[in-house]
């Protein structure tokens, strides 16, 4: 008989928890599956619902949670009669997974998606419920399933118990996200981007996180090299609404290279449309668009952050968070492969798609997912 797995996860907005949820429910073909959002049905809600799946949506602020709402979600999970819950974020781990327990469930997973909780990087309520969780690991979980090699190292030093620590690294629709020369075409010709610019891209919602300015800095210093390019911004944020970041661009005289293109919905089109992606954050768990890009050929560098460097492969593509200058200067390396060794840049390119086929694919994702799940299901 198959087996129900019920999710729990904070909102099913746009993110990368809520990507992989999405992605291992759509995929799985060994167990039914429920999704409980503690929030609303956000971006991803709708596309589950239409390929068959019961979403519930529950309308909290799981910031301010109350004994009513928590009970009524153990009445939601006791009616679901799941055989495993999957929790998915710290808030959900939290009051999902005590829910759960209080509800009869046997089986209960958390998911971790973050790899550094600093001061100053991560939100003091974060913080706390990470040290709360930790308190709880060794009776409200079966096992805690990490996005990141990173997060289970830092996890472990918190104090959750290090022997229910594994790690899952993201998985990734290898038919969506493939090389695709007509489309990344299409979104140049649209942008205006000539086929022989050399077109740099970072694909992430504007957030201190993700350091924009470290990354504007660092083209500054290209811009300085006398080297052409142009750089699109691609996310919830990066657009001409944003004043301080086109003060900023204009500061840098960045202007004419720099293009806010805001939030799109064509991710893979956008990644072919690259020559290069740059990510540039302070702080990644498993940093899903290298992966994206890759699986599209698109060669990547990024500061070494979260498994950044795992995804990669290659230690000469990463630099030190806040580093402008040494971003700059891989920058500069690899716009010089792409400018001289075209034999190079196309090796590049092939090892990239190589990387992500054998590593990170959907299917050894799902299958790691419902191993965990179903081998511990009597």
């Amino acid at each position: 008989m198959t087996k129900k797995v019920v999710h729990i996860i904070t909102g099913l907005n746009d993110g990368g928890a809520e990507g992989v949820l999405t992605r291992l429910c759509l995929h799985s073909k060994q167990a039914q599956h429920v999704v409980i959002s503690l929030m609303d049905e956000g971006k991803y809600g709708p596309l589950l619902t239409r390929s068959g799946m019961t979403v519930h949506c529950l309308g909290m602020n799981p910031g301010k949670p109350s004994i009513v709402r928590l009970f009524r979600l153990v009445r939601l999970i006791r009616s679901e009669q799941p055989d495993v819950v999957q929790t998915w974020m710290y808030h959900a781990d939290l009051l999902g997974g005590i829910a759960a327990r209080l509800a009869g469930v046997r089986r209960v997973f958390w998911g971790i998606r973050h790899s550094t909780l600093e001061k100053g990087k991560s939100k003091r309520s974060t913080i706390m419920i990470a040290r709360l969780s930790a308190l709880l690991s060794s009776w409200v979980p079966d096992q805690i399933i990490c996005c990141a090699n990173k997060a289970r190292d830092v996890h472990a030093d918190i104090g959750y118990s290090a022997p229910k620590l594994s790690v899952i690294p993201n998985g990734y629709d290898l038919s969506c996200f493939r090389p695709d020369a007509a489309a990344g075409a299409d979104v140049r010709a649209e942008l205006s981007l000539g086929p022989n610019d050399f077109v740099i891209g970072n694909v992430g919602r504007f957030d201190p996180l993700k350091d924009h300015f470290n990354l504007l800095q660092a083209l500054a210093r290209v811009a300085e090299c006398k080297i052409t390019f142009r750089c699109l911004l691609i996310g919830k944020g990066l657009s001409s609404d944003n004043v301080g970041l086109v003060k900023h661009i204009a500061a840098l005289g960045l202007q004419d290279s720099v293009l806010l293109v805001g939030q799109r919905s064509d991710v893979p089109a956008v990644m072919n449309a690259l020559d290069l992606h740059v990510l540039s954050s302070l702080s990644e768990g498993f940093p899903n668009v290298l992966a994206e890009a890759m699986a599209c050929g698109t060669p990547c560098v990024s500061t070494d952050v979260g498994d950044a460097l795992e995804i990669l492969g290659d230690q000469e593509a990463c630099c030190p968070a806040r580093d402008s200058e040494a971003l700059a200067d891989v920058i500069i390396k690899l716009f010089r492969e792409w400018q001289d060794s075209p034999s190079a840049w196309l090796a590049r390119k092939d090892t990239c798609i190589q990387r992500i086929e054998e590593r990170f694919s959907i299917e050894v994702m799902v299958e790691a997912y419902e191993a965990c799940w179903l081998s511990t299901v009597d």
